[in-house]
């Protein structure tokens, strides 16, 4: 921000395509998208807050959902809640992970896990170890080794097993973990590819046209 704060306080200034990406807009309520991806097939997303004061506006509303996205923040393994300066942001992710893929009515909902803000937790984790805020990081296992704290990588592969490890019927429920940069136009695009044809190969399976 200060290093374009020349830039942003002209008064012609225009946002950026970058400076849009940058945007955070806390959601409340439900909003609801539709999306275009070809000519006879419209995506329907519903985009919920997922604060606590928000969260009972929205967790009885949907049945017949073809797909979740979870989005968590991976840079807030070290964050404690604006509500609750006593709970770890990403514990409390996890749990409302859990709690939602435990729904009955999600039973049939592929799940699909972003794991977003990955430029900043590759800043972070060099001088903030994981293990501080999650002890079992020093027991896991990186490629037949032990972490390290300070390896990127190794931690990822940490967050990641976190919630495979919450899945109350992994042989049955599949989750769908990407590692993603909302600012990265690129990655949002093939991570966006890869959600839109899982959802279509779903649609097709329901209608026994796979």
């Amino acid at each position: 921000y200060f290093d374009n704060l020349d830039r942003l306080s002209t008064p012609d200034y225009i946002p950026s395509l970058d400076d849009v990406l940058r945007v955070r807009v806390p959601t409340t309520g439900i909003v609801e998208y539709n999306f275009q991806m070809k000519k006879e097939v419209v995506f329907k997303m519903v985009d919920v807050g997922g604060q606590r004061s928000e969260r009972r506006k929205w967790i009885h509303c949907f049945e017949g959902v073809k797909a979740i996205i979870f989005l968590t923040a991976i840079n807030e393994y070290d964050q404690a809640l604006v509500e609750d300066l006593a709970q770890n942001r990403m514990r409390e992710s996890l749990a409302l992970f859990e709690t939602i893929i435990s729904y009955p009515w999600f039973q049939e909902s592929s799940i699909i896990l972003f794991m977003n803000k990955t430029d900043l937790f590759m800043e972070k984790i060099g001088r903030s170890p994981i293990s501080t805020h999650f002890p079992g990081y020093k027991e896991f296992q990186f490629n037949g080794a032990p972490s390290t704290d300070g390896d990127p990588e190794a931690a990822k592969d940490f967050i990641k097993t976190l919630f495979h490890s919450v899945n109350p019927d992994p042989e049955n429920k599949r989750l769908f973990p990407h590692f993603t940069c909302a600012t990265d136009t690129e990655n949002i695009k093939r991570v966006f590819s890869d959600v839109r044809e899982h959802v279509l190969e779903e649609n097709l399976k329901d209608y026994n046209l796979m």
